[in-house]
């Protein structure tokens, strides 16, 4: 092994535990990173962690990739399971995975899906990571689509001032379906998050004890608006 090699694996050894240190300092404080205090519990020097991370903001968008990776992982491993004609099982095991990561890893889900960080712009290196998800739905939209099992038109008609921004979607997605079911992808994947985030930010505390199965109900209800086959 060279030494540069050995300098790398060093590196990122130690990259990695500055992560973990920071995640750990998210579920105690939440957002309100500082790296004097992950340097702090670390024993290290507060400027020695600059040579891995030039800011805080740096720090943070690495959690944050990290969390978009790790969730979209999931999604996608769940769904890679499921057989590609069955629809419908594979949207349900994409959000069943969503759930289960989220209660796994509340601080890192509320760190992409909470309220944002004071002072802190995300970069475009953010993107692709939290599309993940995303992307599998359009993938489930273009693969329904094109086997005539999915209706372009249901439900509520998409005015019309809305296709300009659906089309744009359409084609970041390269899904290949109509802009009226893009609306209503959309729409289910703005209904996971918000039954994930109703349920792991506590608005369903004395409301819903049943949690799994109110979520199967929410998620089987908005397939049902998407058009998937039972």
């Amino acid at each position: 092994m060279t030494a540069s090699s050995i300098r790398a694996r060093v590196r990122a050894e130690m990259t990695d535990e500055i992560k973990a240190a920071a995640r750990r300092h998210l579920a105690a404080d939440g957002a309100n990173l500082s790296l004097r205090a992950v340097a702090r519990e670390m024993g290290m020097v507060s400027s020695a962690i600059y040579r891995y991370f030039a800011s805080r903001d740096e720090l943070l968008t690495a959690l944050i990739v990290d969390a978009y990776d790790a969730l979209g992982a999931a999604a996608e491993r769940a769904e890679a399971a499921v057989d590609r004609a069955d629809l419908l099982g594979r949207w349900l095991a994409a959000c069943r995975a969503v759930r289960e990561w989220a209660l796994e890893n509340p601080h890192e889900y509320a760190l992409i899906y909470g309220s944002p960080v004071p002072g802190y712009a995300a970069p475009q290196d953010t993107v692709p990571p939290a599309s993940r998800v995303p992307m599998l739905i359009s993938a489930i939209l273009r693969d329904g689509f094109a086997a005539g099992k999915l209706p372009a038109e249901r439900g509520e008609p998409v005015p019309g001032s809305l296709h300009p921004d659906l089309a744009a979607l359409v084609e970041e997605t390269a899904a290949e379906v109509p802009t009226s079911l893009m609306a209503r992808g959309m729409t289910t994947w703005i209904q996971l998050f918000g039954a994930v985030s109703f349920e792991l930010f506590g608005q369903l505390n004395n409301v819903v004890e049943e949690r799994t199965t109110f979520f199967e109900y929410q998620m089987r209800s908005v397939a049902r608006l998407l058009g998937l086959p039972d």
